[in-house]
């Protein structure tokens, strides 16, 4: 690190230019490495995820995409669906249509009840929404029906999930939300322009990992979730990283050090900890790369991109503009003096003082709010869950109420070469079996059959319904979103606890070389198993059971979790408290090898660092909150899990919980077996 930190100071202008280069070459890739983003989460090798690929290639559309739906209410009902139905059919070619007049489709206009639906298939386009090429069409027939007297709207579940919204906000829109309330922090932090310098920093690192992401797109698909974790993460860790470098420096600066001097201490003690804390973090989310699901693979590239971009920015661009400018940025306060947190100080003392009842008393408040995440149901949000104001959400709630199924939005479809459809219609659970006379439903001599259950498929029956129909003709030719849902689950958690455990294996050997000790890293890895738990509790309280959604967010429950969410946010938390974590310890292991008391330890490693890892914390809580305001409900859920999740690490686990440990474990802390040192050859 001492002779990297020489490196930089000598060629500081060099160093900033080409990060300066390499920033504004991000920034033109940014906005084509999103548009180059893949919106398929591939199961290759899974039932329903290869009949819905057969379904898409042999009728154009359909399968994993949900259809959009023409409510039309008032007399007549009937006979004017069909009627906008047929017009749509006109207005965009290529649509296939299941109206109240299909054979087996009479539950979509039921009888005494003035509503009737019709279902519509129309051409998929590539790309995060899939009716984007023939929306605009189908909304001008909507428009003119309407002019005409006709009671019709235009809806789906696809569009009720976007909450009804024009267009989702880019993930950029995000970062500079995330910007301004990370600017207000810092500069309450350090008072000065020094606030400025993580920003930067963060702007480089993430338009450095958007040009580095553009490469991979062109070598792999890469899944959008990956925007966020570059972004979110991104601007996470770079002020993390930057935070802990220029933290020190100032302690060094205050000590008596010039500049330059303690812009090397500060990167042979801070700039060690970023990069063991990075270096960590990387290969820890690498292991995705691992899983045989090719969109947790990219989940994992861009796990692997993220810190290792942030590390070198913050290793080599942070001395640099520390060496060339670091004085001057600490305009207005420059006479301040850096002293340690005397509040966390306290709080640290405390917390040795009574640490079996800290340990107690965090511990049962974590267990408590992890308890919920036993009763995890995953899946796509239930209609309950997605409803709001808009028109299209109350039409098609008021035509369920009238006695069209539920699964009417989320239709399994079925790939039938007999009499499926009779068979079909007698399995429990399900409303009806519709086989359409039109051609466009037919390939060869398989018809494509559309299977109503007559609950919510992402509800407990509706499941049981869905397992019975596949049961019934084989899940090799059972399709739809529902069933892709389901066979989600099995693939990506099926075999999730070996890749935790693989995950948790290499992080265990990384901190256990890091910090000299066989039980910190034990107890760190533990600690976020507790808390990664606790904000899917959580999350399971508010979105599965509707504890808070409404208060929160004006929504009902969602009934389940999005199936991408939890492994997802494991993505995200794994890294950031990991990240806290190796800060928290680093310092304590400093502090006890200068004077060799743990307690002393705990107490100087907290209150060098609680200010620090709460203010970072507190700036991923309110970007993740910025994330919450997005239409989707199925970001909303990632957003909450996220934005729980930092607030209970950063505070409960990290600030209470961990120094606890430490001060309960005393002298086993600094301990290491003789076999585990020889084998991660650390010395005595």
């Amino acid at each position: 690190m001492t002779a990297l930190t020489d490196w930089v100071l000598r060629h500081r202008r060099w160093v900033a230019l080409a990060w300066l280069l390499v920033a504004a070459a991000g920034a033109v890739a940014a906005p084509r490495a999103v548009d180059r983003l893949s919106y398929d989460f591939a199961l290759p090798g899974q039932p329903a995820y290869e009949a819905n690929v057969a379904i898409a290639e042999r009728f154009g559309g359909g399968g994993v995409d949900d259809p959009l739906l023409l409510v039309v209410q008032g007399e007549d009902a009937r006979a004017a669906v069909s009627d906008v139905a047929a017009q749509a059919q006109k207005a965009v070619p290529g649509t296939r249509v299941v109206t109240p007049d299909s054979p087996g489709a009479q539950v979509l206009a039921p009888e005494g009840n003035d509503v009737a639906v019709a279902v519509l298939y129309p051409p998929v386009t590539p790309g995060p929404d899939s009716y984007a090429g023939s929306l605009p069409q189908l909304e001008q027939v909507v428009e003119a029906a309407q002019a005409d007297g006709t009671d019709v709207e235009l809806t789906g579940f696809a569009l009720l999930s976007e909450g009804g919204a024009e267009g989702d906000r880019s993930v950029l829109a995000e970062v500079l939300l995330g910007g301004v309330g990370a600017l207000i922090v810092l500069a309450l932090v350090f008072g000065s322009l020094l606030a400025g310098v993580p920003l930067v920093v963060a702007a480089v690192s993430i338009l450095g990992t958007f040009l580095a992401l553009l490469g991979l797109t062109y070598l792999t698909d890469v899944v959008f979730v990956v925007q966020y974790l570059v972004a979110l993460i991104g601007l996470g860790v770079a002020i993390d990283y930057s935070l802990l470098v220029i933290t020190r420096w100032r302690e060094e600066r205050a000590g008596g050090l010039d500049n330059d001097d303690a812009v090397r201490r500060a990167m042979a003690t801070a700039g060690r900890s970023v990069v063991f804390s990075g270096f960590t973090v990387a290969v820890s989310l690498a292991a995705l790369v691992l899983v045989p699901l090719p969109f947790l693979r990219s989940i994992g590239f861009g796990g692997l991109l993220i810190p290792l971009l942030s590390v070198a920015t913050a290793v080599t661009l942070v001395p640099a503009l520390l060496s060339a400018a670091g004085p001057r940025l600490t305009w207005p306060r420059r006479g301040a003096k850096v002293r340690p947190s005397r509040a966390w100080a306290g709080i640290a003392r405390t917390v040795v003082h009574h640490r079996w009842l800290t340990i107690a008393g965090t511990s049962t408040v974590l267990l408590a709010l992890a308890y919920p995440v036993l009763g995890l149901t995953l899946g796509s949000p239930q209609l309950s869950g997605i409803t709001s104001d808009s028109a299209g959400s109350q039409a098609i709630t008021r035509a369920v109420e009238s006695g069209v199924p539920d699964g009417v939005l989320r239709p399994v479809e079925v790939l039938a070469d007999g009499d499926e459809a009779e068979e079909l219609g007698s399995v429990e659970g399900v409303a009806a079996v519709s086989a359409p006379a039109d051609a466009a439903w037919r390939d060869g001599g398989t018809q494509l059959l559309q299977v109503y259950l007559a609950d919510d498929p992402a509800s407990a029956e509706g499941k049981a319904a869905l397992a019975s129909v596949r049961n019934e003709v084989g899940k090799a030719v059972v399709g739809g979103s529902a069933a892709e849902d389901a066979d989600f689950v099995t693939a990506v958690y099926g075999d999730a606890v070996w890749v935790v455990l693989a995950i948790m294996v290499v992080t265990f050997l990384l901190l256990a070389r890091a910090l000299r000790s066989l039980w910190l890293p034990v107890k760190a890895l533990a600690l976020n198993v507790v808390s990664i738990a606790a904000a899917y509790g959580v999350t399971v309280l508010i979105w599965q059971e509707g504890i808070g959604s409404e208060l929160l967010f004006g929504q009902p429950a969602t009934g389940v979790i999005t199936t991408w969410v939890p492994i997802a946010a494991f993505a995200f938390l794994f890294g950031l408290s990991m990240d806290y974590e190796v800060f928290i310890l680093a310092r304590m292991r400093e502090a006890y090898d200068e004077h060799g008391d743990t307690d002393r330890a705990v107490v100087d490693g907290i209150s060098h660092t609680g200010r620090l890892v709460t203010s970072a914390a507190l700036i991923l809580f309110l970007s993740f909150v910025a994330l919450s305001t997005v239409p989707s409900v199925e970001v909303k859920i990632l957003a909450t899990t996220l934005a729980l999740g930092i607030l209970l690490d950063a505070v409960v686990v990290r600030g209470l919980l961990a120094p606890a440990l430490v001060a309960a474990l005393g002298h086993l802390n600094w301990t290491m077996p003789g076999l585990l040192r020889r084998v991660l050859r650390v010395s005595e």
